[in-house]
């Protein structure tokens, strides 16, 4: 048994696996921060300019 321990505790193999979702969530993490900050000022801009199209006369004939 304590053989196996022993065995167990020096094992690497899940090690790059823990790495992977570390970077994985760390990259998750950053693209919802920009997303975030690029759809608030995405919607002011919008806002922006479908005010001013409402402004606008439209000339019929």
């Amino acid at each position: 048994m304590l053989n196996f321990f022993n065995k167990f505790r020096q094992d690497e193999d899940g090690a790059i696996t823990v790495d992977w979702v570390v970077l994985t969530a760390a990259i998750v993490g950053l693209t919802i921060g920009l997303i975030a900050a690029i759809a608030s000022g995405a919607l002011d801009k919008s806002t922006g300019l479908g005010q001013r199209i409402d402004s606008m006369d439209i000339a019929t004939f």
